[in-house]
C-alpha cells in the first residue's frame, strides 16, 4: 500500500491521474537463431509431464445382502425421481432412469419410466428409439412391435422408425410383415431412400417382379429423370433388355420434349451403344440435339463426338464437329450480335452440306443486324453479307427472282444521301446482263449515277457500254463523266484513247487540248506524257516536239529535259538532243542544282559516248564535277555559338571562280609539285 501511495505522490497533488504511459517495445538485439532449437511437440510433451496426478476414483461400494441392494436402489430411485421433477423437461434424466432399471432387470419398471417420459414429450425421435431398443435387447418382440406401431402412428413422417420396424422384422425373419411396414411406409409418398430399401429388400429375396412394381410406384410418386434412369439400369441390370429400354422411351413421352434434360438422352444413348445399336444411338443424339435449346446441350455434344470418333465415318465426325462450331456461333452472335466477321465464320461453316433454307435463314438473320452509326466505316463488313448473300442465292440456290430481291434489299438500306457502296451497283448491274436484262443493268447504273454519282460507277458503266460495242453511249458518259470531276486526267485520257481507237484523231487531240488548257488537273504529268505519246505515235514530230517545248513553259523540272533529249535521240535528231542538254544545262546551272546538274552531266555523257565525237566527249568530260571538302558554319546545340562542320560537296569547273577555297587548295597542289620536281 505505501508504494502504490508513493507513486500516486509523483504523479501530482490535483488527484488528477496522469497521461498513461505506452511501455516501448522490446528490443531483440541478438536475431540470431539460437544454438538449440525448441520444436512445439517438446513444448506439448513438457505440459503433459508437467501436469497434476488425476485424482482418485470415487470408492466402490460394497454390497453384501438383498438389503442393502433394496437400500441402494431406493436410493437411486429417489436421486433421479428428485432429478426428474427439477426439470421434468429434460428428456436425458429419463432416459437414463429407464436405462438404470433396465440395467438392473427391472423391465416393468424401465417401460414405466419410458411410458411417463413418452407422456411429457412423445415426439421426441430419440425417446422412441431408446424405449424400442430397450425392448428389442429384453427379447419383448411384441412389445416392441406394438411400440413402433404407435410410433409411426404418432409420427408417420420419422423414417428412422419405419427403418427400424422393417430392419427389426427382417432380421426376425418375418418378410411379409416386413413386406407391410413398407407397404404401410409407402402410403406416405416418403423420400426416394425408403423406396430405394424397400427395393432393395426384394432384391434380397429375388423378389424381381415386387421390386418392378416398387419401382413403377416410385417414378409416378417422384418423376424425375435421375430415377426413370434408375429404373433403366435396373432392368439392364437383371438382363431384361427390351423392358430397359421401354422404361427410356415411357420417360421420354411421359417429361416430353420440354421437360426430358441431356442426362436422360445421354443414359438412353450410352444404353443403346452397350446393345451395339449404333444407328439408334445416332438418332438419339440427333433428335436430343434438335429438341434442347442450344445452351443445355454442351455435354451432349462431347459425348455425341466421342461416340462417332469410336464408331461413326469421317463424315458423322464431321457432322459433330459442325454442329458443336455453331452452337459455339450461336453463343458468341447472342452476346454480340454486330460482330459481322463472326457471321461470315458461322456461314462459312455452314456453306458445305447445310440446306438451302437453312442457310438462307442464317443470312437473312445477320443482314437484319443493321449497323446503328451511318458512317461508311461501320458498313462495309455489313454490305459484304449482303453481296454473299446475292452470290449464294444465285450460284448456289440458283434462284435468279430471290438474287434480284436481295440486291434490291440491299440498295434500300444503304443511305445513298449519305454514302453508297459502288460494288453493289455494279454486280447488280452485272447480274442482269448475265440474265440478258442489259436495259435493267443499264437503268439501274443510271439510277445510280443519278442518285450518287462515284468515279468508279462511271467506269463501270463505261466499261459495260464498250463491251456492247455502244459507242455513242459512250461519248456520252464521258462527257457525263467530265461534268462529274473535270480534274481527273485519267478519264481524260481514257476518252482520247477512245476515239484514236475509233480513228477520229482530230477529236481525239482536241480532247487532248481541252484537257491541257484545265486549269486545276490532278497529275498534269501524265495527261502532258500521253498526249506526246500519242504525237509520237502518229510520228508527228513537229507537234510532239512543240508539245514539250509548251510542257517547259509551265515547269522546268529537269526530268521534262531529259525526256525531251530522249525523245530527239529517239528520232535520231542528235544536233537538236545535244542542243537540248545544252540549255537545261545552263539552266541548272543558273538556278545552281548541283545534284541535278551533276545527274544531268550522266546522261548527257552517255550520249555523248553513244552518239558524240571525241570533242563533243571531251568537252562533257572537262566539264565533269569534282567531289571536295569543304566547311560550314552551323548553329551549335547550346545556342548562341556558331560551331564549324565540314562536308563533301560536287564543285563544277565553270564555277570554281566562286569557289575561293577549291582555288587556294589547288594552288597548293600546284606548289607541292613544284617542290617534288625540284628536290629531282
Amino acid at each position: 500500500m505505501s508504494q502504490a501511495v508513493a507513486f500516486g505522490a509523483k504523479r501530482g497533488t490535483d488527484d488528477k491521474p496522469g497521461p498513461a504511459r505506452i511501455p516501448k517495445a522490446a528490443r531483440v538485439k541478438n536475431k540470431n537463431p539460437a544454438a538449440i532449437q525448441i520444436t512445439a511437440e517438446q513444448i506439448l510433451q513438457e505440459v503433459t509431464d508437467r501436469q497434476l496426478e488425476k485424482g482418485a476414483p470415487p470408492p466402490k461400494q460394497p454390497i453384501r445382502n438383498e438389503e442393502e441392494l433394496r437400500d441402494y436402489k431406493m436410493r437411486k430411485r429417489k436421486t433421479f425421481e428428485d432429478n426428474i421433477r427439477k426439470n421434468r423437461g429434460v428428456i436425458s434424466n429419463w432416459i437414463k432412469y429407464a436405462e438404470w432399471e433396465a440395467g438392473q432387470k427391472e423391465i416393468k419398471r424401465a417401460e414405466s419410466v419410458f411410458e411417463r417420459a413418452l407422456d411429457q414429450d412423445h415426439r421426441n425421435i430419440g425417446l422412441w428409439l431408446k424405449y424400442a431398443e430397450m425392448e428389442m435387447k429384453n427379447g419383448q418382440v411384441n412389445h416392441a412391435r406394438n411400440l413402433w406401431n404407435r410410433g409411426v402412428q404418432l409420427l408417420p413422417r420419422a423414417d428412422q422408425f419405419w427403418f427400424k420396424y422393417a430392419y427389426m422384422e427382417e432380421m426376425l425373419g418375418e418378410v411379409g410383415k416386413a413386406r407391410q411396414v413398407f407397404e404401410r411406409w409407402m402410403e406416405w409418398e416418403p423420400l426416394e431412400q425408403a423406396w430405394f430399401s424397400y427395393i432393395k429388400m426384394e432384391m434380397r429375396y429375388k423378389e424381381v417382379d415386387r421390386a418392378r412394381s416398387v419401382y413403377e410406384r416410385f417414378v409416378q410418386v417422384h418423376p424425375q429423370t435421375k430415377y426413370w434412369m434408375k429404373y433403366a439400369k435396373f432392368e439392364e441390370q437383371n438382363g431384361y433388355l427390351a423392358t430397359a429400354r421401354n422404361v427410356y422411351e415411357r420417360g421420354m413421352e411421359f417429361f416430353g420434349d420440354e421437360h426430358t434434360d441431356e442426362s436422360f438422352y445421354m443414359a438412353f444413348a450410352k444404353y443403346e451403344e452397350r446393345q451395339k445399336e449404333f444407328e439408334r444411338v445416332r438418332t438419339i443424339y440427333k433428335y436430343a440435339i434438335e429438341k434442347l435449346g442450344k445452351e443445355k446441350c454442351v455435354d451432349l455434344f462431347k459425348a455425341y463426338s466421342q461416340f462417332e470418333k469410336r464408331h461413326g465415318d469421317r463424315t458423322a465426325i464431321d457432322d459433330v464437329i459442325t454442329s458443336k462450331r455453331r452452337l459455339q456461333y450461336e453463343e458468341q452472335l447472342a452476346l454480340n450480335s454486330q460482330d459481322y466477321d463472326l457471321w461470315f465464320n458461322y456461314i462459312r461453316l455452314m456453306e458445305g452440306d447445310s440446306e438451302v433454307e437453312l442457310l438462307r435463314e442464317i443470312f437473312e438473320r445477320a443482314v437484319a443486324n443493321v449497323p446503328p452509326i451511318q458512317e461508311k466505316r461501320y458498313w462495309r463488313r455489313y454490305i459484304y453479307l449482303w453481296i454473299n448473300y446475292a452470290l449464294f442465292e444465285e450460284l448456289q440456290a440458283e434462284d435468279m427472282e430471290r438474287t434480284r430481291e436481295v440486291y434490291k434489299a440491299a440498295l434500300n438500306v444503304i443511305p445513298h444521301r449519305i454514302f453508297t457502296f459502288a460494288k453493289i451497283w455494279l454486280m447488280f448491274s452485272n447480274f442482269e446482263v448475265r440474265q440478258l436484262e442489259i436495259n435493267q443493268a443499264r437503268k439501274i447504273l443510271g439510277n445510280a449515277i443519278g442518285m450518287c454519282p462515284k468515279t468508279k460507277l462511271f467506269r463501270g458503266y463505261i466499261e459495260l457500254e464498250l463491251e456492247l460495242r455502244e459507242f455513242g453511249r459512250t461519248r456520252i458518259l464521258y462527257e457525263k463523266f467530265l461534268e462529274y470531276n473535270p480534274s481527273n486526267c485519267t478519264t481524260w485520257i481514257k476518252y482520247a484513247e477512245l476515239e484514236s481507237i475509233l480513228g477520229d484523231v482530230d477529236r481525239s487531240r482536241a480532247i487532248f487540248e481541252l484537257a491541257t488548257e484545265y486549269p486545276s488537273m490532278d497529275i498534269p504529268e501524265i495527261l502532258w506524257k500521253a498526249y506526246i505519246d500519242f504525237e509520237v505515235e502518229l510520228e508527228d514530230w513537229d507537234k510532239a516536239r512543240d508539245l514539250y517545248e509548251r510542257l517547259l513553259d509551265k515547269t522546268k523540272h529537269v526530268k521534262v529535259w531529259l525526256s525531251y533529249a530522249k525523245f530527239e535521240t529517239s528520232i535520231e535528231e542528235f544536233g537538236n538532243a545535244r542542243e537540248v542538254y545544252r540549255r537545261v544545262d545552263k539552266q541548272l546551272k543558273e538556278l545552281k542544282q548541283t545534284d541535278e546538274r551533276r545527274n544531268l552531266h550522266e546522261s548527257w555523257l552517255n550520249f555523248e559516248i553513244t552518239h558524240g565525237d571525241e570533242t563533243s566527249q571531251s568537252e562533257i568530260i572537262k566539264n565533269t564535277p569534282k567531289r571536295v571538302k569543304n566547311t560550314r558554319q552551323i548553329p551549335s546545340n547550346e545556342g548562341g555559338t556558331m560551331e564549324w562542320e565540314e562536308f563533301w560537296e560536287y564543285v563544277f569547273p565553270d564555277e570554281v571562280t566562286k569557289a575561293p577555297n577549291q582555288k587556294l587548295l589547288e594552288m597548293a597542289k600546284k606548289w607541292k609539285k613544284g617542290n617534288e620536281e625540284a628536290l629531282k
